[in-house]
Protein backbone atom coordinates (compact mmCIF):
# COMPACT_ATOMS: atom_id res chain seq x y z
CA UNK A 1 0.00 0.00 0.00
CA UNK A 2 1.45 3.29 -0.76
CA UNK A 3 2.12 6.27 1.07
CA UNK A 4 -0.82 8.18 0.43
CA UNK A 5 -3.18 5.02 0.59
CA UNK A 6 -2.08 4.52 4.05
CA UNK A 7 -2.52 8.37 5.37
CA UNK A 8 -6.18 8.23 3.57
CA UNK A 9 -7.11 5.19 5.55
CA UNK A 10 -7.92 5.80 8.32
CA UNK A 11 -9.82 8.99 7.31
CA UNK A 12 -11.99 6.73 5.34
CA UNK A 13 -13.01 4.25 7.86
CA UNK A 14 -13.72 6.83 10.36
CA UNK A 15 -16.12 8.69 7.90
CA UNK A 16 -16.88 7.15 5.09
CA UNK A 17 -19.59 9.50 3.88
CA UNK A 18 -17.22 12.49 3.59
CA UNK A 19 -15.47 9.92 0.84
CA UNK A 20 -19.05 8.94 -0.79
CA UNK A 21 -19.67 12.99 -0.71
CA UNK A 22 -16.61 14.21 -1.78
CA UNK A 23 -16.72 11.45 -4.92
CA UNK A 24 -20.50 12.83 -5.86
CA UNK A 25 -19.27 16.72 -5.99
CA UNK A 26 -16.37 15.53 -8.46
CA UNK A 27 -18.88 13.75 -10.69
CA UNK A 28 -21.35 16.91 -10.38
CA UNK A 29 -18.37 18.96 -11.33
CA UNK A 30 -17.27 16.51 -14.44
CA UNK A 31 -20.93 16.74 -15.48
CA UNK A 32 -21.32 20.58 -15.35
CA UNK A 33 -18.00 21.24 -16.97
CA UNK A 34 -19.63 19.00 -20.04
CA UNK A 35 -22.61 20.84 -19.98
CA UNK A 36 -20.97 23.99 -20.08
CA UNK A 37 -18.54 22.42 -23.17
CA UNK A 38 -22.01 21.62 -25.40
CA UNK A 39 -23.41 24.62 -24.43
CA UNK A 40 -20.06 26.55 -25.79
CA UNK A 41 -19.96 24.27 -28.95
CA UNK A 42 -23.81 24.76 -29.91
CA UNK A 43 -23.52 28.29 -29.26
CA UNK A 44 -20.19 28.50 -31.13
CA UNK A 45 -22.16 26.72 -33.98
CA UNK A 46 -25.18 28.74 -34.20
CA UNK A 47 -23.05 31.78 -34.47
CA UNK A 48 -20.93 30.26 -36.92
CA UNK A 49 -24.44 29.78 -38.77
CA UNK A 50 -25.62 33.46 -38.54
CA UNK A 51 -22.34 34.83 -39.86
CA UNK A 52 -21.46 32.41 -42.65
CA UNK A 53 -25.01 30.94 -43.44
CA UNK A 54 -26.40 27.62 -43.99
CA UNK A 55 -24.21 25.48 -46.49
CA UNK A 56 -27.10 24.51 -48.23
CA UNK A 57 -28.84 27.94 -48.12
CA UNK A 58 -25.19 29.06 -49.36
CA UNK A 59 -25.50 26.43 -52.76
CA UNK A 60 -28.94 27.88 -53.55
CA UNK A 61 -28.24 31.27 -53.65
CA UNK A 62 -24.67 30.95 -55.96
CA UNK A 63 -26.23 31.35 -59.14
CA UNK A 64 -27.22 34.64 -58.06
CA UNK A 65 -24.06 35.61 -56.12
CA UNK A 66 -22.53 35.16 -59.76
CA UNK A 67 -24.99 37.42 -61.42
CA UNK A 68 -24.31 39.91 -59.27
CA UNK A 69 -20.52 39.78 -59.78
CA UNK A 70 -20.97 40.21 -63.60
CA UNK A 71 -23.82 42.94 -63.13
CA UNK A 72 -20.76 45.04 -61.16
CA UNK A 73 -17.93 43.80 -63.41
CA UNK A 74 -18.97 43.65 -67.17
CA UNK A 75 -16.62 41.36 -69.45
CA UNK A 76 -16.02 39.39 -66.52
CA UNK A 77 -16.23 35.33 -67.08
CA UNK A 78 -17.82 33.09 -64.12
CA UNK A 79 -18.75 29.75 -64.93
CA UNK A 80 -20.91 26.98 -63.00
CA UNK A 81 -20.64 23.37 -63.89
CA UNK A 82 -22.86 20.97 -62.27
CA UNK A 83 -23.10 17.53 -62.07
CA UNK A 84 -24.74 15.58 -65.20
CA UNK A 85 -28.21 14.44 -64.51
CA UNK A 86 -30.07 11.73 -66.10
CA UNK A 87 -33.21 13.18 -64.72
CA UNK A 88 -34.15 16.73 -67.45
CA UNK A 89 -36.88 17.20 -65.13
CA UNK A 90 -35.55 17.24 -61.54
CA UNK A 91 -35.82 20.88 -60.07
CA UNK A 92 -32.55 20.58 -58.63
CA UNK A 93 -29.32 20.37 -59.63
CA UNK A 94 -25.73 19.64 -57.76
CA UNK A 95 -22.71 21.49 -57.59
CA UNK A 96 -19.97 21.12 -59.20
CA UNK A 97 -16.86 23.39 -60.17
CA UNK A 98 -17.04 27.41 -60.68
CA UNK A 99 -14.55 29.39 -62.00
CA UNK A 100 -14.03 33.46 -61.44
CA UNK A 101 -11.72 35.98 -63.99
CA UNK A 102 -12.46 39.11 -63.43
CA UNK A 103 -12.70 41.47 -66.59
CA UNK A 104 -10.30 43.80 -64.93
CA UNK A 105 -7.73 41.61 -64.00
CA UNK A 106 -7.33 39.71 -66.96
CA UNK A 107 -7.25 43.45 -68.29
CA UNK A 108 -4.06 44.04 -66.16
CA UNK A 109 -2.25 40.69 -66.80
CA UNK A 110 -2.35 41.64 -70.19
CA UNK A 111 -0.54 44.91 -69.49
CA UNK A 112 2.07 43.85 -67.07
CA UNK A 113 4.04 42.71 -70.25
CA UNK A 114 5.50 39.31 -68.25
CA UNK A 115 3.33 36.53 -70.12
CA UNK A 116 4.68 34.12 -67.20
CA UNK A 117 1.56 32.20 -65.29
CA UNK A 118 2.19 30.07 -62.19
CA UNK A 119 -0.19 27.70 -61.57
CA UNK A 120 -1.20 25.28 -58.18
CA UNK A 121 -4.09 23.42 -56.14
CA UNK A 122 -4.92 24.11 -52.93
CA UNK A 123 -7.55 22.14 -50.92
CA UNK A 124 -10.63 22.89 -49.08
CA UNK A 125 -11.90 21.75 -45.54
CA UNK A 126 -15.17 21.81 -44.02
CA UNK A 127 -18.01 18.83 -45.07
CA UNK A 128 -17.71 19.66 -49.05
CA UNK A 129 -13.90 19.82 -49.44
CA UNK A 130 -12.47 20.35 -52.99
CA UNK A 131 -9.72 22.09 -54.30
CA UNK A 132 -8.91 26.08 -55.60
CA UNK A 133 -7.27 26.25 -58.97
CA UNK A 134 -5.01 29.26 -58.99
CA UNK A 135 -3.54 31.10 -61.58
CA UNK A 136 -1.00 33.73 -60.44
CA UNK A 137 1.58 36.17 -61.86
CA UNK A 138 4.42 38.53 -61.32
CA UNK A 139 3.94 42.49 -61.43
CA UNK A 140 7.13 44.69 -62.42
CA UNK A 141 7.47 44.90 -58.89
CA UNK A 142 7.96 40.96 -58.33
CA UNK A 143 4.91 40.89 -56.16
CA UNK A 144 1.96 38.30 -57.30
CA UNK A 145 -0.55 39.18 -59.49
CA UNK A 146 -4.02 37.16 -59.20
CA UNK A 147 -5.73 36.32 -62.34
CA UNK A 148 -8.17 33.97 -62.07
CA UNK A 149 -9.30 31.09 -59.34
CA UNK A 150 -11.92 27.89 -59.58
CA UNK A 151 -13.44 25.48 -56.88
CA UNK A 152 -13.46 21.87 -58.26
CA UNK A 153 -14.08 18.51 -56.72
CA UNK A 154 -10.71 17.49 -57.16
CA UNK A 155 -7.08 18.16 -58.90
CA UNK A 156 -7.85 15.36 -61.98
CA UNK A 157 -7.44 15.48 -65.17
CA UNK A 158 -11.29 16.61 -66.05
CA UNK A 159 -11.53 19.63 -63.65
CA UNK A 160 -7.35 21.00 -64.97
CA UNK A 161 -8.94 20.39 -68.64
CA UNK A 162 -12.36 22.58 -67.71
CA UNK A 163 -10.09 24.88 -66.11
CA UNK A 164 -7.64 25.65 -68.64
CA UNK A 165 -9.70 25.49 -71.52
CA UNK A 166 -12.03 28.46 -69.74
CA UNK A 167 -8.56 30.16 -68.80
CA UNK A 168 -7.52 29.80 -72.76
CA UNK A 169 -10.75 31.60 -73.87
CA UNK A 170 -10.15 34.69 -71.46
CA UNK A 171 -6.74 35.10 -72.54
CA UNK A 172 -8.00 35.04 -76.56
CA UNK A 173 -5.48 33.01 -77.43
CA UNK A 174 -4.96 32.00 -80.85
CA UNK A 175 -2.34 29.71 -82.78
CA UNK A 176 -0.01 32.37 -82.14
CA UNK A 177 0.03 32.68 -78.47
CA UNK A 178 2.91 32.17 -76.60
CA UNK A 179 2.54 31.56 -72.90
CA UNK A 180 5.38 30.10 -70.00
CA UNK A 181 3.64 28.86 -67.28
CA UNK A 182 5.39 27.18 -63.92
CA UNK A 183 3.83 25.09 -61.87
CA UNK A 184 4.74 21.76 -59.06
CA UNK A 185 4.11 19.63 -61.75
CA UNK A 186 0.66 18.23 -60.30
CA UNK A 187 -1.57 15.21 -61.30
CA UNK A 188 -3.13 15.33 -64.27
CA UNK A 189 -1.91 18.78 -65.53
CA UNK A 190 1.32 18.60 -67.40
CA UNK A 191 -0.64 16.13 -70.25
CA UNK A 192 -4.15 18.64 -70.29
CA UNK A 193 -1.61 21.72 -70.67
CA UNK A 194 -0.02 20.62 -73.84
CA UNK A 195 -3.43 20.01 -75.64
CA UNK A 196 -4.85 23.38 -74.34
CA UNK A 197 -1.72 25.39 -74.90
CA UNK A 198 0.33 23.69 -77.74
CA UNK A 199 2.86 26.08 -77.98
CA UNK A 200 3.27 27.28 -74.31
CA UNK A 201 6.71 27.10 -72.40
CA UNK A 202 6.50 24.79 -69.52
CA UNK A 203 8.79 25.38 -66.55
CA UNK A 204 9.24 23.16 -63.55
CA UNK A 205 9.44 24.41 -59.90
CA UNK A 206 12.81 23.84 -59.22
CA UNK A 207 12.44 23.20 -55.54
CA UNK A 208 9.78 20.67 -56.24
CA UNK A 209 12.42 18.92 -58.72
CA UNK A 210 14.44 19.00 -55.34
CA UNK A 211 11.72 17.37 -53.40
CA UNK A 212 11.73 14.68 -55.76
CA UNK A 213 15.43 14.32 -56.18
CA UNK A 214 15.70 13.89 -52.34
CA UNK A 215 14.60 10.57 -52.16
CA UNK A 216 17.65 9.62 -53.55
CA UNK A 217 20.60 12.26 -52.92
CA UNK A 218 20.18 13.95 -49.45
CA UNK A 219 22.36 16.58 -48.65
CA UNK A 220 23.38 20.29 -49.42
CA UNK A 221 26.18 18.71 -51.65
CA UNK A 222 23.20 17.66 -54.31
CA UNK A 223 20.80 20.66 -53.56
CA UNK A 224 23.97 22.97 -54.31
CA UNK A 225 24.84 21.38 -57.41
CA UNK A 226 20.97 21.25 -58.77
CA UNK A 227 20.88 24.74 -58.04
CA UNK A 228 23.81 25.47 -59.29
CA UNK A 229 23.20 23.79 -62.88
CA UNK A 230 19.48 25.79 -62.30
CA UNK A 231 20.95 29.30 -62.28
CA UNK A 232 23.40 29.28 -65.01
CA UNK A 233 22.09 31.62 -67.85
CA UNK A 234 24.61 30.57 -70.44
CA UNK A 235 24.61 27.17 -72.00
CA UNK A 236 28.35 26.82 -71.98
CA UNK A 237 28.59 27.31 -67.87
CA UNK A 238 24.76 25.02 -67.71
CA UNK A 239 26.86 22.51 -69.41
CA UNK A 240 29.82 22.72 -67.12
CA UNK A 241 27.74 22.49 -64.23
CA UNK A 242 25.85 19.45 -65.58
CA UNK A 243 29.63 18.12 -65.63
CA UNK A 244 29.96 18.41 -62.20
CA UNK A 245 27.08 16.77 -61.32
CA UNK A 246 27.65 13.79 -63.96
CA UNK A 247 31.50 13.71 -61.94
CA UNK A 248 29.78 13.43 -58.41
CA UNK A 249 26.77 11.43 -59.05
CA UNK A 250 26.06 9.78 -63.10
CA UNK A 251 22.74 8.59 -61.57
CA UNK A 252 21.50 11.93 -60.87
CA UNK A 253 23.15 13.17 -64.26
CA UNK A 254 20.55 10.86 -65.61
CA UNK A 255 17.17 11.53 -63.92
CA UNK A 256 17.88 15.01 -64.32
CA UNK A 257 18.68 14.66 -68.33
CA UNK A 258 15.28 12.94 -68.51
CA UNK A 259 13.61 16.55 -67.34
CA UNK A 260 13.71 19.07 -70.42
CA UNK A 261 16.81 21.59 -69.58
CA UNK A 262 14.31 24.09 -71.17
CA UNK A 263 11.95 23.07 -67.96
CA UNK A 264 14.47 24.27 -64.96
CA UNK A 265 17.53 26.06 -66.04
CA UNK A 266 17.55 29.61 -67.36
CA UNK A 267 20.63 28.89 -69.80
CA UNK A 268 17.03 27.35 -71.90
CA UNK A 269 14.42 29.63 -71.07
CA UNK A 270 13.08 31.48 -74.15
CA UNK A 271 13.01 34.88 -72.77
CA UNK A 272 9.34 35.81 -73.99
CA UNK A 273 8.16 35.91 -70.18
CA UNK A 274 10.69 38.45 -69.17
CA UNK A 275 10.95 36.39 -66.27
CA UNK A 276 13.83 34.06 -65.21
CA UNK A 277 11.72 32.95 -62.18
CA UNK A 278 12.59 29.18 -60.81
CA UNK A 279 10.07 28.72 -58.12
CA UNK A 280 6.36 28.67 -58.44
CA UNK A 281 6.26 30.70 -55.31
CA UNK A 282 4.05 32.96 -56.34
CA UNK A 283 0.79 30.44 -56.11
CA UNK A 284 2.12 29.19 -52.60
CA UNK A 285 2.21 33.03 -51.82
CA UNK A 286 -1.17 33.70 -52.94
CA UNK A 287 -2.49 30.73 -51.40
CA UNK A 288 -1.12 31.35 -48.44
CA UNK A 289 -2.96 34.66 -48.12
CA UNK A 290 -6.54 33.32 -49.06
CA UNK A 291 -6.01 30.16 -46.34
CA UNK A 292 -8.86 31.65 -44.09
CA UNK A 293 -11.31 30.55 -46.99
CA UNK A 294 -10.47 27.21 -46.96
CA UNK A 295 -12.90 26.01 -44.08
CA UNK A 296 -15.74 28.45 -45.28
CA UNK A 297 -19.21 28.26 -46.92
CA UNK A 298 -19.20 28.54 -50.64
CA UNK A 299 -20.01 32.28 -51.43
CA UNK A 300 -17.82 33.43 -47.98
CA UNK A 301 -15.44 31.61 -49.74
CA UNK A 302 -15.30 32.99 -52.69
CA UNK A 303 -15.95 36.57 -51.58
CA UNK A 304 -12.88 35.75 -49.26
CA UNK A 305 -11.11 35.74 -52.15
CA UNK A 306 -12.56 38.61 -53.53
CA UNK A 307 -11.93 40.61 -51.23
CA UNK A 308 -8.37 40.13 -50.58
CA UNK A 309 -7.34 40.96 -54.30
CA UNK A 310 -9.31 44.35 -53.66
CA UNK A 311 -7.58 44.67 -50.62
CA UNK A 312 -4.17 44.05 -52.02
CA UNK A 313 -4.85 46.35 -55.11
CA UNK A 314 -5.19 49.29 -52.53
CA UNK A 315 -1.98 48.30 -50.64
CA UNK A 316 -0.11 48.05 -53.75
CA UNK A 317 -1.83 51.81 -54.92
CA UNK A 318 -0.51 52.92 -51.57
CA UNK A 319 2.44 52.01 -52.22
CA UNK A 320 2.86 53.52 -55.56
CA UNK A 321 1.95 56.67 -54.33
CA UNK A 322 5.68 57.19 -52.47
CA UNK A 323 7.37 55.82 -55.19
CA UNK A 324 9.88 58.11 -57.28
CA UNK A 325 12.22 57.39 -60.34
CA UNK A 326 11.55 55.51 -63.23
CA UNK A 327 11.61 51.94 -62.25
CA UNK A 328 9.99 50.58 -59.72
CA UNK A 329 10.87 49.40 -55.88
CA UNK A 330 12.16 45.94 -56.71
CA UNK A 331 13.42 46.90 -60.03
CA UNK A 332 15.52 49.87 -58.74
CA UNK A 333 16.82 47.50 -55.74
CA UNK A 334 18.07 45.13 -58.13
CA UNK A 335 19.21 47.53 -61.23
CA UNK A 336 21.51 49.31 -58.55
CA UNK A 337 23.34 46.09 -57.85
CA UNK A 338 23.95 45.22 -61.57
CA UNK A 339 24.66 49.20 -62.12
CA UNK A 340 27.47 48.64 -58.81
CA UNK A 341 29.07 45.93 -60.33
CA UNK A 342 29.30 47.75 -63.68
CA UNK A 343 31.02 50.52 -62.11
CA UNK A 344 33.61 48.46 -61.49
CA UNK A 345 34.23 47.32 -64.55
CA UNK A 346 36.69 48.89 -67.33
CA UNK A 347 35.37 48.72 -71.08
CA UNK A 348 37.92 49.30 -74.11
CA UNK A 349 36.37 51.86 -77.16
CA UNK A 350 37.53 49.98 -80.52
CA UNK A 351 34.90 52.20 -82.43
CA UNK A 352 30.77 53.07 -82.34
CA UNK A 353 29.75 49.28 -84.45
CA UNK A 354 31.79 47.63 -82.02
CA UNK A 355 29.74 49.09 -79.22
CA UNK A 356 26.54 48.02 -80.49
CA UNK A 357 28.05 44.59 -81.54
CA UNK A 358 28.88 44.23 -77.64
CA UNK A 359 24.95 45.54 -76.72
CA UNK A 360 23.61 43.17 -78.81
CA UNK A 361 25.68 40.23 -77.81
CA UNK A 362 25.19 40.78 -74.51
CA UNK A 363 20.83 41.15 -74.65
CA UNK A 364 21.67 37.90 -76.97
CA UNK A 365 23.49 35.68 -74.44
CA UNK A 366 22.86 36.63 -71.22
CA UNK A 367 20.01 37.26 -68.72
CA UNK A 368 19.30 40.83 -70.21
CA UNK A 369 17.30 38.83 -72.89
CA UNK A 370 15.61 36.32 -70.02
CA UNK A 371 15.04 38.72 -67.39
CA UNK A 372 14.53 41.79 -69.53
CA UNK A 373 17.01 44.31 -67.45
CA UNK A 374 20.30 44.88 -68.79
CA UNK A 375 23.39 42.89 -66.94
CA UNK A 376 26.37 44.82 -65.98
CA UNK A 377 28.82 44.49 -68.71
CA UNK A 378 26.01 46.08 -70.84
CA UNK A 379 25.31 48.96 -68.69
CA UNK A 380 29.27 49.39 -68.59
CA UNK A 381 29.26 49.71 -72.12
CA UNK A 382 26.55 52.42 -72.28
CA UNK A 383 28.33 54.26 -69.27
CA UNK A 384 31.81 54.11 -71.85
CA UNK A 385 30.09 55.66 -75.22
CA UNK A 386 28.59 58.42 -73.21
CA UNK A 387 32.05 59.28 -72.19
CA UNK A 388 32.88 58.97 -75.77
CA UNK A 389 29.85 61.17 -77.13
CA UNK A 390 27.98 58.20 -78.83
CA UNK A 391 23.67 59.05 -77.44
CA UNK A 392 22.93 55.61 -76.41
CA UNK A 393 21.19 57.51 -72.91
CA UNK A 394 20.67 56.48 -69.71
CA UNK A 395 20.84 52.54 -68.45
CA UNK A 396 17.12 52.89 -66.93
CA UNK A 397 16.47 53.17 -70.85
CA UNK A 398 17.49 49.78 -71.68
CA UNK A 399 15.41 48.78 -69.01
CA UNK A 400 12.04 46.27 -70.31
CA UNK A 401 8.80 48.65 -69.71
CA UNK A 402 7.54 45.42 -67.59
CA UNK A 403 9.83 47.25 -64.62
CA UNK A 404 8.88 50.90 -65.07
CA UNK A 405 6.89 52.86 -62.55
CA UNK A 406 4.42 53.97 -65.38
CA UNK A 407 3.26 50.68 -66.41
CA UNK A 408 3.47 49.57 -62.97
CA UNK A 409 0.58 52.21 -62.26
CA UNK A 410 -1.46 51.40 -65.06
CA UNK A 411 -1.92 47.81 -64.25
CA UNK A 412 -3.44 48.69 -61.06
CA UNK A 413 -5.62 51.10 -62.24
CA UNK A 414 -7.67 47.75 -63.09
CA UNK A 415 -10.13 47.51 -60.15
CA UNK A 416 -12.65 45.26 -58.98
CA UNK A 417 -15.69 46.54 -58.53
CA UNK A 418 -17.73 45.94 -55.20
CA UNK A 419 -20.62 44.41 -54.96
CA UNK A 420 -24.21 45.27 -53.17
CA UNK A 421 -25.03 42.90 -50.62
CA UNK A 422 -27.54 39.42 -50.28
CA UNK A 423 -30.83 41.43 -49.81
CA UNK A 424 -30.22 43.24 -53.27
CA UNK A 425 -29.63 40.18 -55.44
CA UNK A 426 -31.71 39.09 -57.94
CA UNK A 427 -33.11 35.79 -57.51
CA UNK A 428 -31.62 33.44 -60.59
CA UNK A 429 -34.06 32.95 -63.22
CA UNK A 430 -32.67 29.14 -63.65
CA UNK A 431 -35.09 26.70 -63.53
CA UNK A 432 -33.28 24.37 -61.46
CA UNK A 433 -31.97 25.18 -57.47
CA UNK A 434 -27.92 24.12 -57.00
CA UNK A 435 -27.58 21.72 -54.02
CA UNK A 436 -24.38 21.15 -52.41
CA UNK A 437 -21.99 18.41 -53.71
CA UNK A 438 -22.05 15.24 -52.01
CA UNK A 439 -21.28 15.18 -48.33
CA UNK A 440 -17.60 13.77 -47.27
CA UNK A 441 -16.57 13.52 -43.68
CA UNK A 442 -12.74 13.20 -43.44
CA UNK A 443 -11.05 11.00 -41.70
CA UNK A 444 -9.29 12.46 -38.33
CA UNK A 445 -8.62 15.63 -36.58
CA UNK A 446 -8.64 17.77 -39.92
CA UNK A 447 -5.16 19.32 -40.45
CA UNK A 448 -5.03 23.52 -40.62
CA UNK A 449 -1.76 23.58 -41.85
CA UNK A 450 0.45 22.19 -44.68
CA UNK A 451 3.59 20.59 -44.02
CA UNK A 452 6.20 23.64 -45.08
CA UNK A 453 9.39 22.04 -47.59
CA UNK A 454 12.49 23.38 -46.00
CA UNK A 455 13.51 26.42 -46.93
CA UNK A 456 10.05 27.20 -48.43
CA UNK A 457 9.40 29.88 -45.60
CA UNK A 458 12.35 32.17 -46.56
CA UNK A 459 11.76 31.69 -50.40
CA UNK A 460 8.11 32.80 -49.97
CA UNK A 461 8.93 35.85 -48.13
CA UNK A 462 10.50 37.39 -51.29
CA UNK A 463 6.68 38.22 -52.54
CA UNK A 464 4.95 39.19 -49.72
CA UNK A 465 6.94 42.67 -49.65
CA UNK A 466 4.63 44.52 -52.85
CA UNK A 467 1.51 44.78 -51.45
CA UNK A 468 1.53 42.55 -48.72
Amino acid sequence: MSSIAKEIQPMIESNPDMLIHAIQSQLLRKHQLEMSLHKVFRANRIAATRIYGDYQEQYGLLRSYCDELLKANPGSTIKIDVEPCGNSGSPTSQFRRVYVCFASMMRGFKMIGRPLLGVDGFFMKGPFPGQILSVVSIDGNNSIYPVCYALVEAETTQSWKWFLQLLRDDLGCTAESCFTFISDRQKGLIPVMLAVFPNGEHRFCLRHIHENMKSKWRGDLYKNLLWSAGRKTYIPYFNKAMEEIKTTERAMYDWLNEIPYTDWSRAYFSGRANCDMLLNNICEVFNRQIKGARDKLIITCLEFIREYMTKRIVNVKKLQAKCMGPLTPHATEVFDEIKKQAAEMSVLMVDSNKYQDALMLAYQKSGFQKSGMPCKHAVATIWDMSRNSIDAGIPEEWVSDVYWLSTWKKVYENVIEPINGPDMWTPSKCPTTLIPPKHHTQVGRPKKKRRKAFGEKELEQEFDKGGK
